[in-house]
């Protein structure tokens, strides 16, 4: 009975569930999923944990396999290696430049104005003296005749002082006898103006005689008197220097005019001396009305004409004096500043009355060279602002190219060495103008500027734009080379900085001892000191340390054979 109901119960079960069993794996997938999801959130986080620390393992595993494989020869290190050639070798030098006319004249108007005339055209072609332009500006008109009197002031202030400076060797300007001299010694302080002496002409004496009108017209300038002096019991000849027409009326009523009578003084002649002037007119002998005083020919004074200290003086009253012989030495820095003084001002006057005369003429313009006109900024009508440049002329027939050229090739660079030029794809040639031996440093690099000339007779190039060039610094034909990576620079242990390469074989005799390297070098390669020359992008030339077949090292190639 029991039989037969459980083989019910199988049959009904099958008859309940027709369709397909799923796949064994889908089976085992849903399952998993259902284990994870009906597991408790404790024991999921365990796994997880489990998990994680699985993959460390597995990392640890792998980098201590990495670390094995690199102990066993995982990489692979090449030694690469050189020998020295005959070859040919060129160092060329590549730059660029900007274009420049090699002639070129821009007119600026410092001064405001109003623009009268325009000759020309920007790209007109122009020659020297061709009219450009007319401005009228009365400001620059002002600013000449400012300066020019600006500049008269100046002169006349200098030659002041020139003339003063003159005084530091104070002299007497004739010849006379000192009078009222003042005691000066070496160290005093002297000042301008202040008087030291006077100097009496005493070389002849001047003498006023009054004669009676009934000579008028007789006795004239010229005529020869016998002058009597009582002092001397003697006559001496004299001259009429002066006829003078006054009219003085004696208390006997005698109407007189006055005659200046001049005496050569041989020395015995001294002012306030008693003396009378008689003439002969017609053979007869006109005396005077009274006697008279001789007195100096003249007399001035003489003053310092700078402040200073004494250095020497000569200064005694009655001293007999020439003319030009020095009295007073003084010592006048303080004249000499106050003359360069004045000098620097009248230079800078000067340098305004050349800029302002620059300015009016640029008013009226005309081309100073053959050219082209590449810059018009003006028409008439225009006001002008000061400072404005209104026209620009390049002779664009000839250029030149400002480049740099840096320290590593500067000294390879003659003048007259020619220039590949290519201006986007124009190309020309050019000669080396000009190298300049100062330079500029930026990052650590010395550069040197470089003028280039280029013909440019076809206007092919542009100018005021940028242009590369090309220039072969140097060249072999037959030299021994190595590539670049086969030489370095290294430093001894006594300081000493070496350029060698490492050579192969036994240990050569010119081995540098006590190098001191910053890299890895195989055995078997020796320091060899050696001389170079030129190079370019791949090669340098050896002058001297190794010979032709030279085996030497240039670097270690590293290739890994480990993998996974």
């Amino acid at each position: 009975m029991s039989e037969v109901m459980d083989r019910e119960q199988q049959t009904g079960t099958a008859q309940a569930a027709p369709e397909a069993a799923p796949a064994p794996e889908a089976a085992e997938k849903t399952s998993l999923w259902k284990k994870w999801k009906g597991m408790p959130r404790k024991k999921r986080r365990k796994t997880v944990r489990l998990f994680v620390l699985l993959l460390i393992l597995i990392a640890a595993g792998l980098g201590i396999r990495y670390f094995l494989s690199q102990k066993s020869g995982g990489e692979q290190t090449e030694v690469l290696t050189a020998v020295v050639q005959y070859g040919s070798i060129t160092s060329t030098v590549d730059g660029s430049g900007l274009t420049k006319a090699k002639d070129s004249e821009t007119i600026t108007i410092a001064t405001t104005g109003t623009v009268s005339e325009v000759y020309v055209n920007e790209g007109d072609t122009v020659e020297p003296g061709t009219p450009l332009f007319v401005i009228d500006s009365d400001t620059a008109r002002t600013a000449v005749d400012k300066a020019r009197q600006d500049v008269l002031g100046r002169e006349k202030q200098l030659n002041a002082l020139l003339k003063d400076v003159a005084g530091l060797n104070l002299a007497a300007g004739y010849p006379g006898k000192l009078l009222e001299t003042v005691d000066l010694n070496p160290g005093d302080e002297i000042t301008k103006g202040q008087k030291v002496a006077v100097l009496a002409d005493d070389t002849r004496l001047r003498l006023t005689q009054y004669y009676s009108y009934a000579y008028e017209g007789m006795i004239h300038q010229g005529q020869q008197v016998d002058v009597s002096v009582p002092a001397l019991m003697s006559a001496l000849p004299g001259t009429v220097e002066a006829v003078h027409m006054v009219s003085r009326i004696t208390p006997e009523g005698t109407k007189l005019f006055s005659a200046d009578i001049l005496v050569e003084n041989e020395g015995a002649l001294s002012a306030e001396m008693a003396a009378s002037a008689t003439v002969s007119v017609d053979g007869e002998t006109v005396y005077p009305y009274e006697p008279g005083k001789l007195e100096y020919f003249r007399t001035g004074d003489l003053n310092s004409t700078v402040n200073g200290t004494v250095l020497s003086s000569s200064l005694v009253d009655f001293l007999q004096v020439s003319a030009g012989q020095v009295l007073v030495r003084i010592d006048g820095e303080d004249s000499e500043a106050e003359i360069f003084s004045a000098q620097q001002s009248l230079e800078e006057a000067q340098k305004e009355l050349e800029t302002a005369e620059k300015n009016l003429a640029n008013c009226s313009a005309v081309a100073s060279i053959a050219g082209k006109v590449i810059g018009l900024t003006m028409k008439p009508g225009d006001e002008i602002a000061a400072n404005t440049t209104v026209v620009t002329i390049s002779d664009t027939s000839s250029l030149i190219v400002n480049a740099t050229v840096d320290e590593r090739n500067v000294s390879a660079i003659q003048v007259g060495t020619m220039v590949d030029l290519d201006q986007w794809g124009t190309t020309a040639m050019g000669t080396v103008e000009s190298v300049s031996l100062s330079s500029t440093i930026n990052n650590g690099v010395a550069t040197y500027p470089m003028v280039i000339s280029v013909d440019n007779s076809e206007e092919t190039l542009q100018v005021n734009s940028y242009i590369n060039y090309s220039l072969t610094a140097s060249e072999n034909d037959n030299c021994l080379i190595l590539p670049l990576q086969a030489v370095r620079t290294v430093s001894t242990e006594e300081g000493e900085s070496l350029t060698v390469v490492y050579v192969k074989g036994d240990q050569p005799e010119n081995m540098v001892e006590g190098v001191m390297i910053d890299e890895m070098i195989p055995e078997g390669y020796w320091p060899v000191p050696v001389e170079i020359g030129i190079s370019d992008n791949y090669n340098v030339e050896i002058k001297s340390g190794v010979e032709e077949e030279t085996e030497v090292f240039t670097q270690v190639q590293i290739s890994s054979s480990w993998g996974f």
